[in-house]
């Protein structure tokens, strides 16, 4: 292959057996011989290596380095230095040089600095072929990512308009039944709807920041169940975690059901309460989920009020996450728990 070289060095003589060795091999050598000719060349023309002479006139091969440092010329360096000058090298490799080369008057010299060129050529385009191929990569996720986010965009507005579709239905509706079941079914919607939002607004599309998920949720909840009839505080305390969308979705789906439940059933109508949703890191790899109120209690073991579809729900979501949902004993109102197994990426 057939690459130029810029050779730095204040002997001509030794410059011109480079150039005729070199040019043999079929590379392009050009020659200066100071440090103030040498950046010029470097900034007008394309090299695909430097070879850099230690001793020049009036400064030395790491003031040359440090100046292609400051003026962010990007092309490998070969250093070159006498037999006995070890430091020397090791401290030009430490300022940015690729490789040394120990210059004698031996026809040696000649054939180690070219095999020291050739590989540091092929070592460069090798970083730089990485470096293409890095971006691209990254260029490619990018691109995946955005289309990623829009999808989410479009399935949220899509879920959201179902959503306002129901509340019309809500509205028309004359049997009360029919009333709280449809609600129920918008609430879920709604659930899903903003686990889709998190995620187009979010930096990593492939999770779900809970704890400002659960936010936005618990907040549209409150907007949708408060009422004169049911004056009742809605509380989150939330951890910063961060889950994969279908674990969010059984999440949010959850703290559905049960803060629906929580409204319906806990207080007498008119009585003020609590429900309090609360999210918790309790080791490196898990979390729990908790709702509570300070209402008349609930028996797991009695049948289900309504359609019972809301505890099929709670109850299939919760065994996806960990050890399933359970209810605290011997505590005053009603205590749900989740626990939840956290990726190892996740928090």
């Amino acid at each position: 292959m057939r690459f130029s070289v810029l050779y730095i060095d204040d002997d001509a003589a030794i410059a011109r057996l480079v150039q005729r060795y070199m040019g043999r091999l079929g590379h392009e050598v050009a020659h200066s011989e100071t440090e103030d000719d040498a950046l010029a060349l470097l900034r007008a023309r394309p090299f695909d290596v430097v070879v850099l002479d230690h001793y020049l006139r009036q400064t030395t091969g790491h003031d040359v380095l440090a100046r292609m440092r400051e003026a962010a010329i990007d092309v490998p360096v070969v250093y070159v230095t006498g037999s006995n000058e070890a430091q020397v090298a090791i401290e030009a490799i430490k300022a940015g040089a690729a490789d040394y080369v120990i210059k004698t008057v031996s026809d040696d010299f000649l054939s180690l600095l070219s095999s020291a060129v050739e590989q540091t050529v092929a070592n460069a385009q090798l970083r730089a072929a990485k470096a293409r191929a890095d971006e691209e990569i990254r260029l490619g996720k990018e691109r995946a990512e955005a289309l990623l986010a829009e999808v989410n965009h479009r399935v949220a507005n899509s879920l959201a308009l179902v959503a306002s579709l129901l509340r019309l239905q809500i509205s028309s509706a004359r049997s009360e039944e029919v009333k709280a079941e449809l609600a129920e079914t918008q609430a879920r919607i709604t659930a899903i709807a903003g686990m889709h939002r998190s995620l187009y607004t979010s930096d990593d599309v492939s999770k779900v920041e809970l704890d400002r998920y659960l936010g936005r949720l618990t907040a549209e909840l409150y907007s949708s169940l408060h009422s004169v009839e049911k004056p009742i505080r809605l509380l989150l305390d939330a951890d910063p975690i961060s889950l994969s969308a279908d674990k969010a979705v059984s999440v949010g789906m959850i703290v559905t059901e049960l803060v629906t439940n929580a409204f319906k059933y806990a207080y007498s109508p008119g009585q003020a309460g609590d429900i309090r949703v609360q999210l918790k890191m309790v080791g490196d790899d898990a979390a729990l989920l908790r709702v509570e109120d300070d209402g008349i209690g609930i028996d797991p073991d009695s049948a289900p009020k309504g359609t019972g579809l809301g505890s099929r729900i709670v109850k299939s979501m919760a065994s996806t996450l960990g050890d399933g949902l359970r209810y605290l004993e011997g505590t005053d109102g009603t205590v749900a728990e989740v626990p939840l197994k956290l990726d190892s990426s996740a928090g």
